[in-house]
């Protein structure tokens, strides 16, 4: 038994993948699909890793770009809640209060 896998990268190549799936002496055979998936696997996991460390690599970086980018951002919205009514600490002067209606 043999396990195939074909990948078609964007760029039209294509990568092929073979493994045997032989049963250790005298084992059933899906122990032998078992170990050839373990196999297949293994080879999958070389194959994408190089890409998905670059992908993460970039990730990283665009995040690092855009925390850098966005710092001067939150200097403007401390100076709203300065200024802001509700935002303000306990003033000096009294508080305004309604009159009590005329009983």
């Amino acid at each position: 038994m043999e396990l195939f896998a074909e990948f078609v990268w964007q760029d039209g190549k294509r990568q092929q993948l073979r493994v045997s799936c032989e049963a250790p002496g005298g084992a059933a055979p899906y122990q032998g699909l078992l170990v050839g998936l373990a196999k297949m696997r293994q080879k999958v996991d070389e194959l994408l890793s190089p890409m998905i460390q670059r992908e993460m690599q970039d990730q990283i970086a665009a995040a690092a770009e855009e925390a850098l980018d966005g710092d001067g951002d939150d200097d403007d919205d401390d100076a709203e809640d300065e200024n802001s009514i509700d935002n303000r600490a306990n003033s000096d002067e009294p508080s305004a209060k309604r009159p009590e209606p005329p009983s």
